[in-house]
């Protein structure tokens, strides 16, 4: 076999996780944040003043942010289940110690303090989970289209032939959820007062990078000859076209639809669709083609799971929207937020429910497909992430509230109710001292260019593979390359952060 046939038969014929593996990675994201977090906070602390080296700031959210998670799904994947233990521990043990040591005249009950952090009121205007939440979908994404090219990523988070729950599958559907989470729908405020198709015209050319980033791909995979698996998008397609054709897609139904109904059209897609796989020839045709073995003769069927996957794509998006409508309702205090978390966690259980009775009656989560299963299956895990990062925020929040000053990036800025004084609740953080920290912010670097690094990840994940034989590197030598790819990568979005260069003009 060539090197072309060897590393294409390494990604196929794969059929996942457990959800419960799945879970447990999950939680490890949220909890480096936390850590972060909580470093962050004690360092302020003991120095009075927040971290303010560039260098040591870049340090410390690579070996916490991205290091871990790097480890997680490469050698220390047998363990995965105690890493979110480990990881707890460790968070507690900081807590403890945060909490020990506070200055002697911001020293409360517990009970009072309980009931401050409760009263305390947030930024209206940012949600840091949303934020994180797309930045880390980045990132895991990034690990895993280079790591699963490298013997130590266990076969089992690999994208699934057919039927199953890889982790790399559940990056796919989460892509989708994050974009929608922020896309125009939800964030114009006067979108209401606004002609329903005006913006359609601006979506078809906001699309435009991400066709001719496909169809770069395109041109570049088949010029090179490079490795790819035809049974995960087709002969033609890519992530890059699905991308921009649901989001077209998604602007033309909301502009027909009330988008606060929005969830009611991705159920009546995702049902709809369903039942054509289940009662039609609709399935066979995307699992074998129209002549039953795998035919790839002509543009449908060359690319038939790519196109045929729209629809549950497009599902997952429109009930993301909902989401994102939802997050975005004003909610002042932590109090307010606890509710949300609350009606989080109950959206949690119930998918999760759905999901079982889905497999039960219809099919096992098929990516391939985007079946019904898989549509309510990353929503599941995705609304799972978002409350974890939720929960993330409002501990450092009661965590800031211990050592009255401190500041933490991409967490919520406590504000000042107007109508109590400075003495009986927490002082809003000056907004220089949070812009400065942003600035030093990996995160913050990140969300400023999203979409150019995922970019260089793709290239750079295309050059390690056309240098180096991956399927047969050692353990040392694939984690020095993932960690200096990785670095590399955040390194160049922190220089474009703290220059302020944000690398999108349309």
């Amino acid at each position: 076999m060539s090197q072309k046939q060897l590393k294409e038969a390494f990604i196929s014929n794969l059929n996942g996780t457990s959800l419960l593996e799945i879970s447990a990675g999950l939680s490890l994201a949220p909890l480096c944040l936390l850590c972060r977090g909580l470093l962050l906070i004690l360092y302020y602390l003991h120095h009075g003043k927040p971290v303010s080296s560039r260098k040591y700031s870049l340090l410390l959210d690579f070996l916490v942010l991205v290091s871990p998670l790097l480890f997680s799904c490469t050698v220390l994947s047998p363990i995965i289940f105690f890493m979110p233990v480990i990881l707890a521990a460790f968070c507690a043990g900081i807590f403890s110690k945060i909490y020990s040591q506070r200055k002697r005249e911001a020293r409360a009950p517990f009970g009072q303090i309980v009931k401050e952090f409760q009263k305390t009121y947030l930024d209206p205007e940012y949600i840091p989970a949303v934020t994180v939440f797309r930045v880390y979908v980045n990132v895991l994404t990034s690990i895993s289209i280079l790591a699963v090219d490298f013997p130590q990523y266990p076969r089992r988070y690999a994208k699934a032939e057919t039927y199953g729950t890889g982790v790399m599958d559940l990056g796919v559907g989460a892509f989708i959820f994050g974009n929608a989470l922020v896309c125009p729908e939800v964030r114009q405020k006067s979108y209401m007062t606004q002609p329903r198709f005006s913006n359609l015209a601006r979506q078809m050319f906001s699309v435009w990078p991400l066709i001719s980033l496909g169809v770069g791909r395109l041109l570049s995979v088949k010029s090179i000859e490079y490795h790819e698996h035809t049974s995960e998008y087709g002969v033609h397609w890519n992530f890059f076209f699905t991308l921009a054709f649901v989001r077209l897609a998604a602007s033309v139904l909301l502009a027909i639809f009330p988008k606060h109904k929005a969830w009611l059209v991705a159920l009546a897609l995702a049902v709809l669709y369903q039942l054509l796989l289940s009662t039609t020839s609709l399935k066979v045709f995307i699992l074998h083609g129209s002549d039953g073995r795998d035919s790839r003769l002509g543009f449908l069927n060359a690319n038939r799971e790519g196109l045929l996957s729209l629809l549950g794509y497009l599902a997952i998006y429109l009930a993301s929207v909902q989401v994102g409508l939802w997050l975005l309702q004003r909610r002042a205090s932590v109090r307010g937020w606890l509710e949300a978390l609350r009606g989080l966690a109950l959206a949690v259980l119930v998918l999760f429910l759905l999901l079982q009775l889905c497999q039960a009656c219809t099919e096992p989560v098929s990516r391939r497909v985007a079946n019904l299963p898989f549509c309510t299956w990353v929503l599941a895990h995705c609304l799972l992430l978002l409350s974890l990062f939720v929960l993330t925020d409002l501990t450092l929040v009661f965590t800031k509230l211990l050592v009255k000053g401190s500041s933490v990036p991409c967490c919520w800025k406590v504000v000042q109710p107007p109508d109590s004084s400075k003495k009986h609740g927490m002082g809003a953080v000056p907004v220089g001292r949070e812009d400065k920290l942003s600035r030093l912010c990996l995160i913050s670097a990140i969300n400023k260019n999203q979409l150019l690094f995922f970019l260089l990840a793709n290239v750079m994940t295309g050059a390690v593979n056309i240098l180096i034989d991956t399927i047969h590197s050692k353990a040392a030598f694939t984690l020095c390359i993932l960690h200096l790819y990785m670095f590399f990568n955040c390194l160049i979005m922190y220089v474009l952060h703290a220059r302020n260069i944000v690398l999108k003009f349309w």
